[in-house]
C-alpha cells in the first residue's frame, strides 16, 4: 500500500467512524466491529493510525464487550506516546469503571492504569481505591496489579494513598485466591524496588511478607492457587526461617502433595522449600534427597525435551552434592535415541558423576557404545566421560583397555579425544605407561590433526622416548612441518618434547633439537620464541642444569583441578529453581554488568564495508552483553586466533655439538654469530615483552587528555547501552572523519585500540567484526557537563589491511563537535606511534 492510498483509506475510515459515533440503528455494532478490526490490524502491522484517536474514543460509548476490548487495546497502544490524546480517554474510562458489568469495570480499570502517563496519575487514585473494594473478584484482581503500575509511575503517590497497606489487608483476608496472588506479586515487587524510604522501613516491609501469619495463610490455601501463583508462594516460603524443627515438619507435611504435582515448576519450587527447611538438619536433609528423587526422575521421563533438560539440570546439581544416593539409579540417565544433543550431553555428565565401584562396568559399557554414535559431539563427550571415570580411580584396568580400543576405531575425532585422555591417565597412573605406549606408538601421526591431540601425542613421545623407538623420527616429521603448523600450543609442546628426547637419546636428536630451537627463535609467536630462547640459554649453562629445569623427576598427579570451586557450587545450590542451575553459574555472573564485562557486537551486527556505501543512520541496535574473556586467556590461546606471519628473518641454529652430555664431547662455547643473534633477540624480546604485558592488560595506563586542546573530557563518563542507542537514533551526524592509521598491523583484534582510546578518556560501548574490518562505538563526555548531557558518540570503522578508518560523530551539543573531532583525530593518530 503506497502512502497516498493509505492516507485515503485512513480518511475514509475516519469519516465512517465519525458517522457511526452517535448512531443507534440496528446492526451498527456489527459495522463498528469490522471497522475496529481493520484499524487494529493496521496498528498491528505498524501503520500509524493515531489520527483516528478521537473517532475511536467517540465510538467507544457502547455496551458491546468486544468493541470495548478493541477500543481499550487501541487506546493503550497510543496513549503513552501521545499524552495529549490520552487525556481524551479519561472521561469514558472513568465512566466505564463504574459500569454495571464487572468485566467492563475491570477492563476499563486495567486500561486506565496502563496509560502510563505521569500527568494523569491523579485520575487513577479514585478508580483504584474503588477497584480494591469492588465486590467482584476480577475487578479486585485487576486493581491489585494496577497498584503496582501506579507505583512504577509515581511511587510517592502510591504510598501516600496507603495502597500497599490495602494490598496487605487483601493478602490476608480476601476470599479470592487470584486476588491474593496478585497482591503478593505486587507487594514483592514494590518492597524490592522501594525508593525514598529508610533502610529500616524497607527491611520492615519485607519482613512483614515473611511473617508467620502471612506464610501460614498462604500455605493453608495453596491448593486454591493457580500453578503460577503456587510457584510464587513457594518461592517466598523458601525464604522463610522456621522457629524450630517442629515448624519445619509442619510446613513439609502441608507441602507433601506438591511433590506429586504434574507441573514441573511447582515440583521444583516445592523441592527448593524442602531443601531450605532441612539444610541445617543433616539426617533429614539426606532423607529429603531420597524423597524428591522419585518425582524428579518421573519428570525427566515425561514432558518436552526442554522440560527434561531443565529438570535434569536440577537433578545434576543434586547428584553432584550426593552422588551415592543416586548411584543405583544410573540407568535413568542412559541416553535415548530421540534425545536432543543437549540432553544427551547432560546425561553423560550425570553418568560420570554417579559412577562408583559397583556400577562402573555397566556405565563404561554403555558409554563405549556411544563412542560409535553418528553424532560426533556425543561420541566425543562419551569418550571424555570414560576418561573422567578412569581418573576417579574406579576399575582402572578395564577402563584403560576400553580407551585403548577406541584407538583401533580409526576415526579421527575418536583418536583425537582418546589421545588427550591417555595423556591425562599417564600423568595420574604412570604404571600403565608400558601398555598405553605400545598402542599409542601404532597411531599414525598423519591421522592426528587436532591441536590438542597433537599436543598430547607430542608430549607422550617426549616423555616416554625410551619406550617408543621411533619417537625421535616421528618428532622429526613434526619439526620439518613447523611452518605449516598453525597451533602455537603444538609448537610449544614440540620444543619441550624435543628437548626431553635430547636428554634421553642425544645422538639421535641433537640435529633435530638445533632445528627446533632455530625455528622457535624465528617464530612470530611470542611464547614460542621465548621458550626457545629459554631452552637455548639453559643448554648454554649445561645439559644437567637444563635437564633439572625442563625434565625434573615428576610425581603422579593425584587430583585434577575442578572447573568450579565449592563456593560457586554452594551459591548455585542457594539459587535452586532458577536459571543459575541451568547455566551452571551464580546469577551475579550473568546479571551483574561489571562481571559480564564490556559490550561487544556480535558477528550478526552488520559490519559495513568501508567506502562511500556506508549508511548515514546505522544504529548500534544489536548491542549484546558478552563476557570479555580476553584478559582471562593465556597468551597462546589469544594468539591462536591470529595467523602467525613470518617476518622474513631467520636465525641460524645454535651449535649444539659441543654441549655437555653423558655421551657427547666436552662443551665448547657458542660461535660469535650465535652470541650476537641471542643479544639482538634479547633486545627484541624485551621490546615485545612490553607489548605482551600490555596485551594481557597488566600495564596501568596514565589516563589523560592531550593538553594542547581546549576541550577537556570527563574521567569516568557513565552511559548505559539503552541510553547510547536512544541518543544515537535521535541525534544527527554532526561531523565525519576519514583517517589512515599509521600502524594498522598493531590491530590484530579490537582490544589494542579499545585500550588506547580508554587511556585517553574515550570509552567503548561496543566492538566487533572480523579481520580486516572492525567496527567500534565509542563515547566520551565533556568535563564540565552535567551527568546526562555533553556526550559525544562515535561510530568508527577500521580496515586493518589498508589502515583506512572512517568515523561519524554525533554530539548532544553540536557546537562542541569540531573541538571533539580535533581531539578524537589526535588520539586516533597517536595509536601505534609508541
Amino acid at each position: 500500500m503506497n502512502a497516498d492510498s493509505r492516507k485515503g483509506e485512513l480518511a475514509d475510515l475516519k469519516a465512517q467512524l465519525r458517522q457511526l459515533a452517535g448512531s443507534r440503528q440496528p446492526g451498527v455494532e456489527d459495522i463498528k466491529r469490522e471497522l475496529y478490526k481493520k484499524v487494529i490490524s493496521y496498528m498491528t502491522i505498524g501503520i500509524d493510525v493515531s489520527s483516528l484517536f478521537s473517532e475511536m474514543v467517540m465510538c467507544s460509548a457502547t455496551s458491546d464487550l468486544v468493541l470495548k476490548k478493541m477500543c481499550y487495546l487501541y487506546v493503550g497502544n497510543y496513549a503513552r506516546g501521545h499524552p495529549d490524546l490520552a487525556l481524551l480517554t479519561i472521561n469514558f474510562l472513568q465512566k466505564d469503571c463504574h459500569d454495571d458489568d464487572p468485566m467492563i469495570r475491570g477492563l476499563a480499570l486495567r486500561s486506565l492504569c496502563s496509560l502510563r502517563v505521569k500527568n494523569l496519575v491523579e485520575y487513577l487514585i479514585g478508580p483504584l481505591r474503588s477497584g480494591l473494594k469492588d465486590a467482584n473478584g476480577y475487578v479486585r484482581t485487576v486493581a491489585a496489579m494496577g497498584v503496582l503500575k501506579l507505583y512504577h509511575i509515581a511511587p510517592s503517590q502510591c504510598t501516600d494513598n496507603e495502597f500497599p497497606a490495602m494490598l496487605r489487608a487483601l493478602l490476608l483476608n480476601d476470599p479470592d485466591a487470584q486476588v491474593v496472588a496478585n497482591c503478593l506479586c505486587a507487594l514483592q515487587e514494590i518492597y524490592t524496588a522501594e525508593v525514598n524510604v529508610s533502610p529500616e522501613t524497607a527491611a520492615r516491609d519485607r519482613e512483614h511478607l515473611l511473617s508467620k501469619p502471612v506464610i501460614y495463610s498462604l500455605l493453608n490455601r495453596i491448593k486454591d492457587f493457580t500453578e503460577w501463583a503456587q510457584c510464587l508462594v513457594l518461592d517466598m516460603v523458601s525464604k522463610y526461617v522456621p522457629s524450630d524443627s517442629d515448624e519445619s515438619f509442619d510446613m513439609m507435611n502441608i507441602l507433601e502433595d506438591r511433590l506429586q504435582h504434574t507441573n514441573s515448576a511447582v515440583v521444583l519450587a516445592a523441592i527448593k522449600v524442602f531443601l531450605h527447611l532441612t539444610i541445617s538438619m543433616a539426617d533429614i536433609h539426606q532423607q529429603v534427597y531420597e524423597r524428591i528423587k522419585a518425582p524428579l526422575l518421573t519428570l525427566v521421563n515425561s514432558g518436552s525435551a526442554e522440560q527434561t533438560y531443565a529438570v535434569l539440570s536440577h537433578l545434576h546439581l543434586l547428584v553432584l552434592r550426593a552422588p551415592v544416593l543416586f548411584s543405583n539409579d544410573y540407568k535413568h540417565f542412559y541416553c535415548r535415541y530421540s534425545d536432543p544433543t543437549y540432553v544427551k550431553k547432560l546425561k553423560l555428565e550425570m553418568l560420570t558423576a554417579v559412577a562408583n565401584e559397583t556400577n562402573t562396568y555397566e556405565i563404561v559399557t554403555e558409554l563405549s557404545e556411544y563412542a560409535a554414535n553418528v553424532d560426533v559431539a556425543i561420541a566425543r563427550e562419551s569418550i571424555r566421560a570414560v576418561g573422567k571415570i578412569a581418573l576417579q580411580q574406579y576399575d582402572v584396568n578395564a577402563i584403560v583397555d576400553r580407551l585403548l580400543q577406541f584407538l583401533e576405531m580409526e576415526k579421527d575425532y575418536v583418536t583425537a579425544e582418546t589421545l588427550v585422555l591417555v595423556k591425562d591417565l599417564l600423568r595420574k597412573y604412570p604404571q600403565w605407561s608400558h601398555d598405553c605406549i605400545a598402542v599409542v606408538g601404532s597411531v599414525s601421526s598423519k591421522t592426528v590433526t587436532e591441536p590438542k591431540a597433537k599436543s598430547a601425542l607430542v608430549w607422550m613421545l617426549g616423555e616416554y622416548a625410551y619406550d617408543m623407538p621411533d619417537a625421535p623420527y616421528i618428532l622429526e616429521g613434526f619439526i620439518e612441518n613447523w611452518i605449516e603448523e598453525d597451533s602455537a600450543q603444538v609448537r610449544l609442546e614440540l620444543l619441550t618434547a624435543v628437548t626431553k628426547i635430547f636428554f634421553k637419546r642425544p645422538p639421535e636428536s641433537i640435529k633435530m633439537l638445533g632445528a627446533a630451537l632455530s625455528a622457535g627463535l624465528a617464530d612470530a609467536h611470542q611464547d614460542v620464541h621465548d621458550r626457545a630462547l629459554l631452552y637455548y640459554r639453559l643448554l648454554q649453562q649445561g645439559v644437567e642444569v637444563a635437564e633439572r629445569v625442563v625434565n625434573p623427576a615428576k610425581q603422579a598427579v593425584s587430583v585434577f583441578a575442578d572447573t568450579q570451586s565449592s563456593e560457586i557450587k554452594d551459591r548455585i545450590f542457594d539459587e535452586f529453581n532458577s536459571l543459575s542451575v541451568v547455566y551452571q553459574q551464580p546469577s551475579y555472573m550473568f546479571l551483574d554488568k561489571e562481571v559480564r564485562g564490556p559490550i561487544e557486537l556480535t558477528e550478526d551486527s552488520g559490519i559495513l564495508p568501508l567506502g562511500p556505501t556506508i549508511a548515514d543512520d546505522v544504529l548500534p541496535s544489536q548491542l549484546v552483553d558478552a563476557t570479555d574473556n580476553d584478559l582471562l586467556l593465556s597468551a597462546s590461546d589469544k594468539e591462536e586466533s591470529v595467523a602467525a606471519v613470518s617476518n622474513g628473518s631467520h636465525y641460524s641454529g645454535p651449535d649444539l655439538a659441543g654441549f655437555e652430555s653423558s655421551s657427547a664431547p666436552p662443551r665448547s662455547t657458542s660461535s660469535p654469530s650465535s652470541t650476537s643473534q641471542v643479544t639482538s633477540t634479547s633486545a627484541a624480546a624485551a621490546t615485545s615483552l612490553l607489548d605482551f604485558e600490555d596485551l594481557l592488560g597488566l600495564n596501568t595506563y596514565e589516563v589523560s587528555t592531550p593538553a594542547l586542546f581546549s576541550l577537556k573530557l570527563k574521567t569516568k563518563p557513565s552511559l548505559v547501552a539503552q541510553a547510547f542507542q536512544r541518543k544515537w537514533g535521535q541525534l544527527a551526524v554532526a561531523l565525519t572523519l576519514d583517517h589512515t592509521l599509521s600502524s594498522p598491523a598493531s590491530l590484530p583484534t579490537p582490544q589494542p585500540l579499545i585500550r588506547h582510546m580508554q587511556s585517553n578518556l574515550v570509552e567503548v560501548m561496543a566492538s566487533g567484526g572480523k579481520a580486516p574490518t572492525f567496527k567500534f562505538f565509542f563515547y566520551a563526555q565533556a568535563a564540565d557537563s552535567p551527568s546526562s548531557s555533553g556526550f559525544f558518540l562515535v561510530e568508527l570503522i577500521v580496515n586493518t589491511s589498508t589502515g583506512f578508518s572512517q568515523a561519524k560523530i554525533k554530539a548532544d551539543d553540536a557546537s562542541l563537535a569540531p573541538a571533539f573531532q580535533e581531539l578524537f583525530l589526535a588520539i586516533l593518530s597517536s595509536f601505534g606511534s609508541n
